[in-house]
Parts: C-alpha cells; structure tokens; sequence
C-alpha cells in the first residue's frame, strides 16, 4: 500500500482508499461465489426511464408502484456497441446472449463472422444451457425472428435472412417457444391457422417440422392456457405477424379502429404463466427469455398509448416473474433494455384549464407530441397521486429510432445482488451465467 499512497496523505484518502479496495474485494467475492439456480430474463424493448415513468403514471399514479418499481437491485445500463453509440435490437441482444460486444448489424454473429461466447463457446448462453440439459424456452409478443429472444438460438449473416433464423428457432430443440410469425414458417401454397399464406423462399414447412420434433402447436390463448402441465415442448404461433398492431394512432383510426393488440392471442404474462407451470413440472433449471415486442415497435411509430400499453404488459410478466421468485428463491428474474425506441419524454401539462382541451401538434421546440388519441387529442390523465390529484400530461417524441438513453438494467431474487451499480450490456450475459453455471465471468 506504501508503494501506492503517499506517505503524505491525509487519514480521509488513506480511509477512502481502504475503503474502495474493501468493496472492491466484496464484489469480487460475491462475484466468485454465485449460487446455481434458474433465470428468467425479461426484455421490454426500446424501454427508458421516461417510458417506465410515463407507464406508471398512466397505471398506477406518479406515487404508486409498478411491478419494476419493485425490483430491489438496479445498475445503470450501457448498451453501447463496437462501432455505434446506440444500439440495434439484433446488435443489443447478441451482447446479451452471447457477452461479447459487436458491430451494430450482427445478429447471433460478429457481423458476418462467426462468434464466439464470453464463456469460450462457439454458441449463445441458450444453446449452452440446452447442452448442460437445462430447460429452455423464449416469450415474444412480437414473430419468433426477434432478436430480443431469436438471437438467443439462433445465427445469421442478416437480420432478414428469416428462413434461415426461423428453421435455426424450430430445429433448436428449445422446450417452449412461443409468439407469433405462423407466416414466417410456411411456404406461399399454405394457408395458416391465422388465414395468410406463407412467405418462406426456401419451400419448407416448419409447422410440419415442428410437429415432427415432438411440439404440440397452440395459436389462440385459450388453447395455451389449456395445455396439460404434463406436455413436453410447446410451440405457439398466435398471430401471423406479430400479435399487436403497430401503426400509429392515425393509421389504427383509419383502419377502423384496429386495436392495439390482436384479441385471440395470449399477452406475454399468461405465455410466462403457462411457462412456468410447465418448467416447474419437469423439475429442471431452466432458462427463460422474454421479449415485449410492442414497448419498442410502438414508440418507433411514436404511438404513446400503444407504448404504455405494450410497458402496461410487460409490467404484468415482471410481476408473474416476481410471484415465481417469493415461492421458488433459487430463481433470478433480471429485466433491462437496449436501447431508447424513439426518445420518449412526459410533458406536464400545467395549464389546469387545459386538462380538457386538445394538445398542440409540438411542443415550443418542434417534437412531436401526442395525446391519449395520438397528435391534436386530449393528454392523458394520471391515476391519482398520494394527494387524490388526477393530473394532466402528454408524450413528446425525439425521433422514431432506437437511441442512447437513460436505461436501468433491474434484478430481484437469486444472485440479484451481483447486478453492477453501471451495468454494461454484456453483463446481462454475466448475471445469467453466473445463475446458470455458478461462475461470474470476468
């Protein structure tokens, strides 16, 4: 220690010091003794700080608490890229399935190269789960070629080289796979269970491959909730596109009134609820990855009301992941996103006899702003505050893209504490495998 403090500093930075090198020696520990258990990852995509306080106003008040809100561990995300400040969805998430950083257009790849895993596997934490016979499975509200959960199995030279991810999906042996895309895996001579005809090139069809693997297929919410505890591996297809709309409020309007979300397809929450009655059934640790599509997909069309609504669900897994967690400790649920999907920002509006009226189109510096009906209607309305006070606001956006913004990265139940205070998007890998294989990797 001589060697590295002067012999002239003062008690305070000789304290300070021991004491940054004590902490730095806890983490370390902590880090090199995680306890083996189950993980259940849940992304709600393009989510910011401002889209999670905009939700709960909207849900539960400015003084209530959401289901996130109750994440006891939280670190401040970076989710920077190799060549890009901001992140992509396919970039983003093969640094969450793999720990590695890579070019923004890489999807289960480093770009166009062949990637190696921060644990030295030439595959994701998914497909190294599946070798060590953990069980698996992916949630996405969105067609199963998201990346926020198709990275985790699969692996292409291109983001839309989806009949090469959708066959990698199928083929990958996972236990339950579960969203929407019945197109993605048909070929054009096929009508689906949805009423469209495929659009694979390749001729194939993989609901046929499916069932030869052993799935039993489900494409409505009822017949998910109705499938026997006792069933091995699942495959639901429950729109097919996605399962929600996402076209702006004008565009919904003139399609008659399109809603949000398509109303035969089960929300995230109950495809984790059946998940997880079916994991708990086979008595393995398990690995989940969930995506809430909508919360990403909406605020690049800058729909508010679809956004919130889209976080109002995702917001509803993270509380079935919670109720999971109470009954089963040996279990982390971790949340986080990768980026900040259009900018989002609540704008309070003060005028208290403006409550009523229609919003501006902008607001005094030129962004867009949308009310409950989308631009030129009434703001929103919060839920009421500690006060009983129902207060006015509206949504203002700052692009229709994937930004940087303030992101959290939150955890709750085993190895939870492990979570850095700054947590770079590749230690979402790390607090995975460290639940998973009981090693934090440097």
């Amino acid at each position: 220690m001589e060697k590295m403090v002067p012999r002239s500093a003062s008690p305070a930075i000789l304290m300070s010091f021991i004491a940054a090198i004590f902490c730095a020696t806890h983490l370390a520990a902590q880090q090199g003794q995680p306890q083996l258990g189950s993980a259940i990852f849940i992304h709600p995509d393009g989510s910011s700080v401002s889209a999670w306080s905009a939700a709960r106003l909207l849900t539960v008040g400015p003084d209530g608490q959401m289901n996130w809100d109750r994440l006891e561990h939280l670190g401040v995300y970076r989710g920077h890229l190799t060549n890009s400040l901001g992140s992509t969805s396919h970039g983003g998430a093969t640094a969450h399935a793999f720990g590695v950083k890579v070019p923004f257009d890489s999807y289960g790849m480093s770009g166009t190269e062949p990637l190696t895993s921060l644990s030295g596997k030439p595959f994701s934490l998914m497909q190294e789960a599946r070798q060590a016979r953990l069980a698996t499975a992916v949630i996405n509200s969105g067609h199963l070629a998201e990346p926020g959960t198709g990275v985790f199995l699969a692996s292409a030279y291109a983001r839309i080289d989806i009949d090469t991810i959708t066959l990698q999906i199928i083929e990958s042996g996972t236990d339950i796979i579960l969203g929407g895309g019945e197109v993605l895996l048909l070929p054009p001579d096929v009508v689906g269970r949805h009423g469209v005809s495929g659009i694979r090139r390749d001729g194939r069809n993989l609901v046929e491959r499916a069932k030869e693997l052993g799935y039993t297929i489900v494409y409505t919410r009822e017949e998910l909730l109705a499938v026997p505890t006792s069933t091995e591996k699942v495959l639901g297809l429950f729109s097919y596109a996605h399962t929600f709309n996402d076209r702006s409020e004008q565009v919904l309007r003139a399609l008659g009134g399109a809603p949000l979300y398509s109303e035969s397809a089960p929300s995230v929450a109950e495809m984790l609820q059946v998940t997880l009655r079916l994991l708990e059934a086979k008595g393995d640790r398990f690995l989940v990855v969930l995506e809430e599509e909508g919360s990403d997909n909406f605020a690049n069309t800058n729909n508010a009301i679809g956004t919130l609504t889209a976080l109002a669900r995702a917001d509803t897994a993270i509380g079935v992941a919670l109720e999971y967690v109470a009954e089963h400790p040996n279990t982390l649920v971790i949340t986080a996103a990768d980026s900040d999907a259009g900018g989002l920002q609540v704008v309070p509006v003060r005028d208290s006899t403006a409550g009523g009226m229609p919003l501006d189109l902008i607001t005094a510096n030129g962004a867009p702003l949308d009310g409950f009906n989308g631009t030129a209607s009434e703001p929103f309305v919060a839920q009421p505050d500690q006060f009983g006070n129902r207060l006015p606001f509206g949504i203002a956006w700052t692009d229709y893209e994937d930004l940087l913004g303030g992101i959290v990265a939150r955890a709750q139940g085993l190895n939870a504490e492990l979570l850095p205070t700054s947590v770079d998007n590749t230690d979402i890998y790390r607090m995975l495998y460290a639940t998973l294989f009981g090693k934090w990797l440097p």
